[in-house]
């Protein structure tokens, strides 16, 4: 069993989830239990004289897992040799050369690399025309059932809780299947074909059955832009809205996540209403914000009623009445507001988070994409240029990602053209002819 690095936790303090949620420091830590969980799984069906059947996920949540494979093959002898694969999905429609073809995703990450047999490498078939797809779907479900099913399948997590491409609305007993792929999912996925409107609508599916039909299931995902999702496939209830959720009822499943993608579960984001904990000035702010925001009452409006009711009695009996302790949090939160951002010349600012001297600064601002200096703190960029400090911004992109190739080729040719238009001579209506 899969143990995290960052939390040695009891049942009681995980009473909130219904399924089992390992929290390691890092993407990368985890995918190397991941990993080794893995190779071990094959070592021992390769003792037993057995074929080891995995089910694979594609997308960047698997990538470094597939990277800590090959090294455990190259390195430490791990063969494949023993290993059937089958992959959940694949777009549709989609050439196997493609750049997006899960086909060459998963040859260019490990297929390629491992001593894996390629005819024991199952994909679905994104070139199949329409009318296949229901016979070649159901042939692609019985490989899996003569083989005896699926011994470990890897899964990710999709922002509205797909998993494979089984989007919001799935039943638990889909089938393997052609879908219509959810706007979200497409937006997700639109950068990697040059905008919207070059992503796939559809995608072929392992269907949530198969999945479920798995002897052992490991769903992975990174980063806090995960967190939200998280928190309801693992706390929430049961609903096809999230087919994640439906993993709950899965008798060997557990969720392998980062530190930030756990940061909205109770255990990590609220503790205290899991168990007694020692109240840092930290966790004070953030309880008390936390409380005022969910009962839309300002911070000086809190009563010792409300904070009993919502579990933290015992920052109350600790630091109480409530008076002094939303006292205590305005009085901090008053001293981080300021219109001199960069330090009010010549004041005395010892309870403010800012320096009074010196008066003026070097002001580096970095900014990941070339607009968030001005949309996110657009205001504050202004004020410090205007109080006189010398301010400079690091774009950490380029902008590409977010601009598709054939816009900005678009506006190129366009300033070409007017280039040129600019350089015209008229001679007479209809003849034009251009400067030597």
């Amino acid at each position: 069993m899969l143990k995290g690095n960052v939390y040695n936790v009891t049942d009681f303090e995980k009473r909130f989830e219904r399924i089992e949620a390992v929290i390691f420091e890092s993407s990368s830590t985890a995918s190397k239990a991941v990993a080794q969980e893995i190779a071990k799984l094959i070592q021992s069906k390769e003792k037993l004289g057995e074929k080891c059947i995995l089910g694979l996920a594609t997308g960047s949540t698997p990538k470094a897992l597939y990277a800590e494979l090959v090294r455990l093959h190259k390195e430490e002898g791990l063969s494949f040799t023993n290993v059937i694969t089958f992959n959940l999905d694949e777009y549709y429609p989609m050439e196997p050369d493609s750049v997006n073809s899960y086909v060459r995703f998963m040859k260019e990450l490990l297929f390629d690399h491992v001593d894996i047999l390629p005819e024991n490498c199952h994909i679905p078939d994104g070139t199949l025309p329409k009318d296949e797809i229901f016979k070649y779907c159901n042939g692609y479900e019985k490989k899996i059932e003569d083989l005896g099913g699926i011994d470990l399948q890897i899964l990710g997590i999709g922002g509205n809780g797909h998993i494979g491409f089984n989007e919001s609305g799935s039943l638990q007993n889909s089938k393997t299947r052609l879908v219509a792929l959810d706007h979200i999912t497409r937006v997700a996925a639109s950068n990697d074909f040059s905008g919207l409107a070059n992503t796939p609508r559809t995608a072929i599916t392992l269907g949530v059955k198969k999945i479920m039909e798995a002897t052992r299931v490991v769903l992975m995902a990174w980063g806090e832009g995960k967190s939200n999702i998280i928190r309801e496939a693992v706390e929430g209830d049961i609903t096809n809205q999230v087919p994640a959720s439906f993993l709950q009822e899965h008798e060997n499943a557990v969720f392998i996540i980062d530190k930030a993608a756990s940061s909205k579960l109770t255990r990590i984001n609220s503790p205290w209403l899991v168990e007694k904990i020692a109240w840092t000035d930290q966790l004070v702010r953030k309880a008390v914000l936390g409380l005022a925001l969910s009962l839309n009452k300002p911070v000086l409006m809190l009563t010792d009623a409300d904070y009993i009711e919502n579990g933290m009695s015992d920052l109350l009996a600790d630091s109480g009445p409530a008076y002094d302790i939303n006292i205590y949090i305005f009085n901090k939160l008053q001293h981080t507001i300021t219109g001199w951002p960069g330090g009010k010349p010549k004041a005395d600012d010892t309870h403010r988070p800012e320096r009074a001297t010196p008066e003026k600064k070097r002001v580096l601002i970095f900014s990941p994409h070339p607009d968030d200096d001005i949309i996110s703190m657009g205001g504050t960029f202004r004020r410090l240029h205007n109080q006189g400090h010398e301010v400079h911004v690091a774009y950490q992109t380029s902008g590409n990602i977010a601009v598709a190739d054939d816009e900005a080729l678009r506006f190129a040719s366009f300033v070409v053209i007017t280039t040129i238009s600019s350089k015209l001579e008229v001679l007479k209506p209809g003849e034009f002819m251009m400067p030597p």
